[in-house]
């Protein structure tokens, strides 16, 4: 919605969107104190710089993927309550290294369903296993790859005001291959 203009050459519709959100943001800024207006986006870089500006959406907060403490808790919670027997965090958690938190709660779905289907199959209960989420790995892919690439280009090449500067910290700091060329 708050692309940059741009982005939106033949998209009248969706700049007098942004015409009026800015309007709006601006005539909250007087009336409303103690208000709070949030957004969230994937793409940070594609926003509008006029969103950016003092009084509008004028910081920015970096949501970095879960680290393995709470990928193990995103596993507990999403495995919780359904029938499991000897997980061990630990391989489970290195194996979704670079997953988003949806990500891992997918990984967790699909071990449930394949444990369920065996179940149907079979008609005998079989719990949720290691195995079972290790070979859910194999056909569920990090979400995060392909944008981990654009970040990494954003940071090379389009920081220039420092807008991305904890990104690129994070980059730095993070030292993983996926941050590399």
């Amino acid at each position: 919605m708050g692309q940059k203009w741009s982005h939106l050459r033949h998209a009248g519709s969706i700049r007098q969107t942004v015409n009026q959100l800015l309007a709006e943001l601006d005539s909250a800024g007087g009336s409303n104190d103690g208000v709070f207006v949030l957004g969230a986006t994937n793409l940070p870089w594609d926003v509008d710089p006029a969103l950016r500006r003092p009084g509008r959406f004028d910081r920015m907060l970096l949501v970095t993927p879960p680290d393995p403490d709470a990928r193990a808790a995103i596993v507990r919670s999403h495995l919780g309550g359904k029938p499991m027997e000897g997980i061990d965090l630990a391989p489970v958690v290195a194996a979704a290294d670079g997953f988003s938190g949806a990500d891992v709660a997918y990984l967790c779905d699909e071990a449930a369903k394949s444990a369920m289907d065996d179940s149907m199959s079979t008609g005998n209960l079989r719990y949720i296993t290691n195995a079972d989420i290790l070979a859910a790995r194999a056909s569920v892919q990090p979400s995060t790859a392909g944008w981990s690439e654009t970040a990494r280009t954003v940071v090379e090449f389009g920081n220039s005001d420092g807008a991305f500067d904890d990104l690129a910290t994070y980059m730095r700091v993070s030292g993983k291959k996926r941050w590399r060329r």
